[in-house]
This record gives C-alpha cells, sequence and structure tokens, in this order.
C-alpha cells in the first residue's frame, strides 16, 4: 500500500557508528537516498570510527555517546548515560521517526522512548539465535519490544523468531545495492579465480573454504583463491595465514585485504564462494549475485541466502559447515561453464528488487505508514 507523502518527514537512524559493517552500510546508504529525497535527516552514533561510511553533506551527524567526563563513570551509570544522551537528542529535535539498527542500539531507543510520543522502528540485523536469546534478552524483550511501533527484518526467518506482536507490525526489506554494483557489464572472459568478498571472522568459516579449496586446486591446478576483505582482529586472519603456511598455498591462496573496488575486482572471477555459518542477510552475497557472478553459498541461518537464491536457478546452495559440499559446488561450476554462467545470469536479476530506488521506497512507505498510525 502506498501512503501519501503530505510533508518531507524528519527522519532519525541510531547505530553505533558508521565504521564499516552491513549495518552501518545500511544505513548510510538509506541515509543518502532520504537526503537526496528532501527529508531532513539525522544520524545519531555512540562514537565515531576509523574507517567509516561517507553521509551526504546535507544529513546531520548527532553524536549521542559518553563524554570524557562520562568515561570515568562506572558501567553501570554509563548504561544509564547512553540513554539520558539519546532520550536528549529526541526531546531536542522531535524526530517523526526514530529508527534503530542492531541489538543494543534497539534496546536504547525503546528504552529512551518512555513517555515520549516518537515512534520507534527498530531493525533486526543478524541471526537472532545467539544474539537475542541470552538471559538478558529474555528479560529486556517482553519489556521492550511492545513498545516498538514497527520492526524491519531482513528475511522471514528471523521474523519467525519472535513473538506475533511483533511479526504482525513488520515488514520483511532486503538491503539496498549499492548503484556502482548495478549495470557493471559482463566481462567478455573470466579468468580462474574463485572469490569470497568480506571481513575476516569466524562466522564467516573462511577457513572451511581455504581447506575446500586446497582440494579443488588439486583438480584444477590452475585455478587460484582471493579473499577480499580486512581483519577483523579475532584470530582468523591468523589461522588463515596458518593454514595457507601449512599447505604450502600461498601462490594460489591470496588475502587480498580491504578493497574499495570490489566491483571491478570481482566482476571476472570465475566464481564466488559464500561459506559463512550464519548471517543476517549478507551484503557481499547481494554483491556477487549483482555482478551475475556463479556462486555457491551455504545455506545458513537465519535464511539470507535463501531469502535470495533458489538452488539450481541462481546459484548452488549447501548445507553450512559441510566443506565436501563447498568442494564439490566448485567443482561443479568450474567444471559447467555454460552452466555456471546461466546461474549468474539469473543472480543478476537481484538488481530488479534491490537496487537503492526499490529498497528506498519500501522503506518510505513503512515510516510513512507507521507514522501516520501514530497521528491517529
Amino acid at each position: 500500500m502506498r501512503y501519501e507523502v503530505l510533508e518531507k518527514r524528519k527522519i532519525a537512524f541510531h547505530l553505533n557508528c558508521l565504521e564499516q559493517g552491513g549495518a552501518e552500510r545500511v544505513v548510510s546508504n538509506l541515509a543518502n537516498q532520504f537526503a537526496k529525497e528532501g527529508y531532513e535527516v539525522l544520524i545519531a552514533t555512540q562514537w565515531y570510527g576509523e574507517n567509516e561510511f561517507q553521509i551526504d553533506e546535507r544529513i546531520r551527524r548527532v553524536h549521542v555517546g559518553l563524554n570524557m567526563e562520562d568515561e570515568k563513570r562506572s558501567r553501570a551509570i554509563q548504561f544509564f548515560l547512553r540513554i539520558f544522551h539519546l532520550r536528549a537528542f529526541m526531546k531536542k529535535e522531535r524526530p517523526d521517526v526514530l529508527i534503530a539498527f542492531a541489538q543494543r542500539a534497539n534496546y536504547r531507543a525503546l528504552m529512551a522512548s518512555f513517555f515520549m510520543r516518537v515512534p520507534i522502528i527498530i531493525s533486526i540485523r543478524t541471526d537472532p539465535v545467539g544474539h537475542y536469546d541470552a538471559v538478558s534478552d529474555k528479560l529486556q524483550i517482553p519489556l521492550l519490544f511492545p513498545r516498538a511501533a514497527g520492526c524491519v527484518f531482513q528475511t522471514e526467518g528471523q521474523r519467525e523468531f519472535f513473538a506475533p506482536y511483533l511479526q504482525k507490525n513488520s515488514r520483511i526489506i532486503l538491503n539496498p545495492l549499492h548503484d556502482k554494483y548495478i549495470g557493471v557489464p559482463k566481462p567478455t572472459n573470466r579468468t580462474k579465480e574463485v572469490v569470497q568478498s568480506g571481513r575476516l571472522v569466524d562466522f564467516k568459516n573462511q577457513p572451511m573454504l581455504l581447506r575446500a579449496f586446497i582440494q579443488v586446486h588439486k583438480k584444477h591446478p590452475d585455478y587460484m583463491l582471493k579473499i577480499y576483505g580486512p581483519d577483523s582482529f579475532d584470530g582468523t586472519k591468523e589461522i588463515l595465514e596458518s593454514i595457507i603456511e601449512e599447505n604450502h598455498a600461498g601462490d594460489y591462496i591470496k588475502l587480498m585485504g580491504g578493497s574499495d573496488s570490489l566491483e571491478k575486482d570481482l566482476n571476472d572471477a570465475a566464481l564466488y564462494a559464500f561459506s559463512s555459518d550464519w548471517e543476517g542477510l549478507p551484503n557481499a552475497l547481494l554483491e556477487a549475485m549483482a555482478l551475475g557472478l556463479p556462486i555457491v553459498a551455504t545455506d545458513c541461518p537465519c535464511g539470507g541466502p535463501r531469502t535470495v537464491m533458489e538452488d539450481g536457478v541462481n546459484g548452488l546452495l549447501i548445507e553450512i559447515k559441510d566443506q565436501k559440499a563447498l568442494e564439490e559446488g566448485m567443482n561443479k561450476l568450474i567444471e559447467n561453464p555454460e552452466y555456471a554462467e546461466e546461474l549468474g545470469d539469473n543472480a543478476r536479476r537481484i538488481c530488479e528488487i534491490a537496487n537503492s530506488k526499490a529498497i528506498f521506497e519500501q522503506w518510505q512507505d513503512y515510516i510513512d505508514e507507521i507514522c501516520s498510525k501514530n497521528k491517529r
């Protein structure tokens, strides 16, 4: 349903920071789009990161985290000060809606909004299992989540985890693709490279990818694996380096580091391998699809890959933590290039439903619906 926009609303986003990551990328893209359309947009963050996404100069960035004096207080007091600062921001700015991204931001926003008329839209950005099922979550969710005016999920699996009251007022909205991944010309020839993009971090199970590719390389010694992504400093990079060294694989497995030109780095690869044990809706997978890459991906909870992929139609879906299946999937795409190209061509159609304009309009509709209900 399309709601008439009688006036440009004042929209506030709240999250921890804008340092490069999945939720931060979505917020920066959405905020930029709303600003471009003439909305007054604010982003309230807890801190400033070292490597952050760029935002439109028309967007106001407001610090709602701890100041130097606050840092000297106890952790318990700091907890309440974070809520106090966010509440002060809401009272001063009086946005028409505040949209919180990620777990702690969701909780803070709902706590800060007590006895205020600002509607809060929360957003679930990861697998709820393991992230919204601790004892503290089981205490906070029944108290806070009923106060949410709405909730945006990325997958049906996320939505099914929560109680019916939250499901009822929710929407499933995909992450918006960056424009630079849309309309990239199809390569004339593909290189003999298997690629992956994303942080080097434990839940992406890149060690399994390396071990599977080592077996693929025995069968296809002219192929190499390149992983593009920064170090998360959780020890994963060291594990990967150890696997490479132990298997004398340095000539054909490369850790490329972060890149701002993935649309060029990945575009002519033979295939894209996605190995995560769990994710929300991975931007990296959407980007690989938009580029038309043949893909083999784990069917990880909470259903991100399955939300956008159909096995054998626009990619290959395999069980999580199944190294043999990953190896066989890569071999299948390497050995059947025409079939692989067909999957890639079908994957490229993600651009039709996940382009920035389409996703912006879904968010715009939902925000208008929530704000209209709140006025009534």
